[in-house]
C-alpha cells in the first residue's frame, strides 16, 4: 500500500473568501495547501466590474499570512449590464482569469444575477471572440423544478442553447453533482470542463436528512442520490483531463448555517488534500490524483502548472480542527463522517 505521495501542488478552481475578517480569517487555510485559487465574485455588492476586481484582489492579497506563496485568479460577476469592453480590457490585462454566471437566485448572493439570458449574448460572444472562459453555476431556478433537478434541466434548457449559439466559447460547469453532468461533458471535447467539490466526492443526500438535519451537509447544488455520487467519483478518478478540482469551499458562520433559514455552502478548505487522497485510494485511483488536482485545472485554463510540490503520508488517523474562529464567528469544518488517514506534509 503507498504510504506517501508527492504531488505538484495543486490549485482551487472554485473558491470562496468573502471579504473583511472573515477573508482575513479563512485565506490561510488555503493559501496553507493550493497555490492558486479561481475566486468567486458574489460579494455584496458583487465584484461586477475590472475596478471592483482589482480592489478585492489588493485586499485578498493583503490578508496574505507573512511568507504565503498565493495567486488569486480573479472573475468577474456576470450581469444584464456587463459591459463587454470592461471586460475584455479586464481579461486583455491579466486582471481577470474568467467571468462567472449565476442564474439570478440560485445561490448564495446571486440576486443580481441574470434572468434573461438572451440579454446577455453580446457578453458571451466576446467572450468567445477573446478566449475568456465562463464558470457557470448550472441550476435553473424554476418553482416547479424539483430542487435535484435543477442540474439536469439546466443543462437542457440553457448551457447547451448557449453553448450551440456561442461556438468557441469556454465553459466550465462549476461543482457538477449529477451523473448528467458527467455524461454532458463526455460528449463534448471541445472547449467545455468541469469542477467537482471535495464534499460531493464523500456525501449524498442522506447525509443532509437522515436521522435529523444537518445544516453543514447542506450545499447548492444540494447532494444528490449515491448513483450520482459514485458517477462524480467516476470522473474524478479517471484521469479524464476535462474534469479538475474545485472545492467550492465556502465559509458562512454557525449562527447562519443553523438558523431557521441556514445558508448553503461546506468549508473544505482546510482537509481538502487529505479528504481527496482518501477518496482516490478508496478507488484505487492514487495515480490520479495529481492529474485531478494539479494538472488538469491548468490545463484547461491554459496556465503552466505549478513548480512546487506537496506530499501527503499515509499515518495514524488526522485530527481535523472542528472550527476555523473569526471575528464574525466560528466557522465550522467540513466533517468527512469517516477516519482520514492522510497528513499534508
Amino acid at each position: 500500500m503507498t504510504q506517501s505521495l508527492t504531488l505538484r501542488r495543486p490549485d482551487d478552481w472554485h473558491l470562496h473568501l468573502r471579504d473583511g475578517a472573515m477573508l482575513r480569517a479563512v485565506l490561510p487555510e488555503t493559501t496553507r495547501h493550493f497555490a492558486r485559487a479561481i475566486i468567486m465574485p458574489n460579494l455584496v455588492p458583487p465584484v461586477v466590474t475590472g475596478a471592483d476586481a482589482a480592489a478585492y484582489r489588493d485586499r485578498i492579497l493583503a490578508a496574505l499570512p507573512e511568507g504565503a506563496d498565493f495567486t488569486p485568479l480573479m472573475t468577474l460577476y456576470l450581469t444584464e449590464d456587463t459591459d463587454p469592453d470592461d471586460l475584455a480590457a479586464a481579461h486583455a490585462s491579466g486582471l481577470i482569469t474568467a467571468v462567472k454566471l449565476y442564474p439570478a437566485g440560485a445561490t448564495t448572493n446571486s440576486a443580481s444575477g441574470v434572468q434573461d439570458f438572451d440579454r446577455v449574448r453580446p457578453v458571451l460572444e466576446r467572450m468567445a471572440e477573446i478566449g475568456c472562459p465562463l464558470c457557470v453555476h448550472g441550476e435553473v431556478v424554476d418553482a416547479d423544478i424539483d430542487i435535484f433537478d435543477r442540474e439536469a434541466v439546466f443543462i437542457d434548457r440553457v448551457l447547451d442553447p448557449i453553448r450551440r449559439a456561442t461556438p468557441g466559447l469556454r465553459v466550465v460547469m462549476e461543482h457538477i453533482t449529477t451523473k448528467n453532468g458527467v455524461d454532458y461533458v463526455k460528449a463534448n471535447d471541445r472547449d467545455l470542463g468541469a469542477t467537482i467539490t471535495t464534499h460531493h466526492l464523500i456525501i449524498n443526500r442522506n447525509h443532509i436528512l437522515v436521522g435529523g438535519i444537518k445544516p453543514h451537509y447542506y450545499c447548492l447544488p444540494v447532494a444528490k442520490r449515491e448513483e450520482h455520487r459514485l458517477a462524480l467519483r467516476a470522473a474524478a478518478t479517471s484521469g479524464d483531463a476535462r474534469f479538475f478540482l474545485g472545492t467550492d469551499s465556502a465559509p458562512h458562520t454557525d449562527p447562519n448555517k443553523e438558523s431557521a433559514c441556514g445558508c448553503a455552502g461546506c468549508f473544505t478548505a482546510t482537509n481538502t488534500m487529505a479528504l481527496l487522497a482518501h477518496v482516490f485510494e478508496e478507488e484505487s485511483a492514487l495515480d490520479k490524483l495529481e492529474g485531478f488536482a494539479s494538472l488538469n485545472g491548468p490545463g484547461f485554463y491554459g496556465l503552466p502548472v505549478n513548480d512546487a510540490t506537496i506530499t501527503l503520508t499515509r499515518g495514524d488517523a488526522v485530527t481535523f480542527p472542528d472550527k476555523i474562529e473569526t471575528e464574525d464567528g466560528p466557522v465550522t469544518v467540513f466533517d468527512p463522517g469517516v477516519p482520514v488517514h492522510w497528513h499534508v506534509a
